[in-house]
């Protein structure tokens, strides 16, 4: 058996390949065209409507130069729409469209059944234990990421 195969970051990367994999997979055969990075910001803007970008990027720990191609296509999907902040004519707000109300109402249920297939080899309490510590990790190392989480983790 190759080292790596005891390696939390070698087991993280996979298990994130396959999250990927099941994400994109299921959610088009139910006819939908998001990546998981979109749908993070969706729930995001959904959230707190009125978000502009960087604080879109903050909330879901992505790079701040990149999440401006995210938004673009969802704009383009018609699934964001994008309004002038009158407090600073520069800056846009982020809302959700009608369309992206309904994508995210229909997509949610799919994405949580993911989570239960991801984990289907894991009792119920090793479940809520396995979440619990992978969180614990995740914020131990927010700030030695390139795109720190810059919200409460105990949101």
């Amino acid at each position: 058996m190759l080292e790596i195969y005891e390696m939390p970051g070698h087991l993280i990367r996979r298990l994130n390949q396959v999250t990927v994999s099941l994400f994109v997979e299921e959610t088009s055969k139910e006819g939908f065209d998001l990546t998981p990075v979109q749908y993070a910001a969706l729930i995001a803007i959904n959230s707190m409507p009125g978000l502009d970008q960087a604080s879109v990027a903050s909330h879901i720990a992505y790079d701040r130069v990149t999440i401006g191609g995210v938004i673009d296509r969802l704009v383009q999907k018609e699934l964001v729409r994008r309004e002038t902040n009158p407090n600073d004519r520069r800056a846009r707000r982020l809302y959700l469209t009608e369309g992206g109300t309904e994508t995210l109402q229909k997509i949610r249920p799919i994405v949580w059944r993911l989570q239960e297939e991801l984990l289907a080899g894991l009792e119920h309490a090793e479940r809520e234990q396995f979440v619990s510590l992978l969180r614990k990790v995740a914020e131990h190392a927010n700030e030695k990421s390139r795109a720190p989480l810059r919200v409460d983790w105990q949101q």
